[in-house]
């Protein structure tokens, strides 16, 4: 039987069941590094296959190997991630979370699901095999310091060594069907700022016997605009925003202080440091010119995330084999974060995208939303992404 044939068989024969997993991991979503459950559950599914694999790796992550019957030296690593966000969900489905203020809004129910059909269909397909499979089920990906940071210090890229390693991502922006692919840089840095402008609070009808924060805070988030419009090379993709601001004063009084947090994204080392720099001096000299004081706090987040070239190239055209060259579709740079890039900094890494939008059911909405949700014939397409990795050599 032709290759991808014997693929689309293998997965078509599983789809309910894994569409099963999914729905279940959905309803009963887990914030970061609080995944037990999720854990105990994937783990189940692993033993009841009788997949080799470890749990308790970083707590509630587990490392699942699947080995070719005739044994191999090389090894390659397939990775989903376990968490929910803090979001209440309004869907009206029959899955719909049943933990109260968390969701599956980004879709990594769908990802463990796609691996655990995919680790099924492998363990069932050890014969043909060429290569020893590490699955690597990951905690906490939306929270910093992230999962896989913690994982690779834990040695989950070693015994045995891991020479590269994929990963998938629904893309509500690709009609289901469509798989997106992107050599090279791909995903920028990601860092938290946060600030707290203090000054002198007191009655709005007095300002000058106070020191606003209020009026310093709105001068500062538009000087430091100029931090990337006139100092960040034009050729380096950055970004600077603020998404909350916090002066518990009223409409007659001026608060004490006020809070500033945002995001600074880049995909160049060097640049990052360097704004890092300038953020932190241009705060203090505006807001000590204006007769104030701050502090700010930068939290080095993920790094770029870069598809290794080679690999993503030989990726890209087992999909296009697969799924046809209409179905693949490169994909632009993107300013989100992701700490799938701490992986592709380590060894060679290829992060694919896989379409799950639906208009004519109205899954149109996009992931950190509490509509988020997926055009299920999404999972087959995942699974047979990632097969078609392992099995095609």
């Amino acid at each position: 039987m032709e290759l991808n044939e014997q693929i689309k068989n293998e997965t078509a024969s599983i789809l309910d069941e894994v569409i099963a997993i999914r729905r279940h991991i959905h309803a009963n979503p887990e914030l970061s590094f609080e995944e037990y459950e999720t854990s105990k559950f994937v783990a189940s599914k692993l033993a009841e296959w009788n997949i080799p694999h470890q749990t308790g790796v970083v707590k509630t992550g587990i490392v699942g190997l699947i080995e070719p019957t005739g044994g191999s030296e090389h090894c390659i690593a397939l990775r989903a991630d376990l968490d929910a966000l803090p979001i209440t969900e309004v869907n009206d489905v029959a899955y719909k979370s049943i933990n109260e203020g968390k969701m599956h809004a980004c879709g990594h129910d769908v990802h463990t699901a796609m691996l655990l059909g995919t680790a099924k269909i492998l363990h069932g397909l050890r014969d043909q095999l060429k290569v020893s499979v590490k699955l690597i089920f990951q905690p906490g990906e939306e929270k910093l310091p992230g999962g896989a940071s913690l994982m690779i210090a834990d040695g989950v890229l070693e015994n045995p060594m891991v020479s590269e390693i994929y990963a998938l991502h629904v893309f509500p922006e690709l009609e289901v069907g469509k798989v997106g692919i992107r050599g090279g840089m791909y995903m920028a840095s990601c860092d938290e700022i946060r600030m707290t402008v203090k000054g002198k609070g007191g009655h709005g009808a007095m300002p000058h016997q106070n020191v606003d924060p209020i009026l310093i805070s709105a001068h500062l988030i538009t000087s430091l605009q100029q931090i990337v419009s006139r100092n960040c090379p034009p050729q380096i993709p950055s970004v600077l925003s603020f998404g909350r601001i916090e002066g518990l004063g009223a409409t007659n009084v001026i608060p004490d202080e006020v809070k500033l947090e945002g995001t600074f994204r880049t995909m160049d080392e060097a640049w990052r440091k360097t704004a890092h720099e300038k953020i932190k001096a241009q705060s203090e000299g505006l807001v000590k010119s204006m007769g104030g004081e701050i502090d700010v706090d930068i939290q080095v987040g993920y790094p770029y995330l870069e598809n290794d070239p080679e690999l993503t190239l030989i990726a890209q055209q087992k999909v296009v084999n697969i799924f046809g060259a209409d179905n693949v579709v490169d994909l632009p740079l993107r300013l989100t974060g992701e700490d799938f890039a701490y992986f592709s900094q380590k060894i060679p890494a290829t992060f694919i995208r896989i379409g799950v939008r639906n208009e004519s059911k109205g899954i149109i909405y996009p992931v950190h939303n509490k509509r988020f949700n997926i055009d299920e014939k999404a999972i087959e397409i995942g699974m047979q992404t990632f097969l078609v990795q392992v099995l095609d050599r």
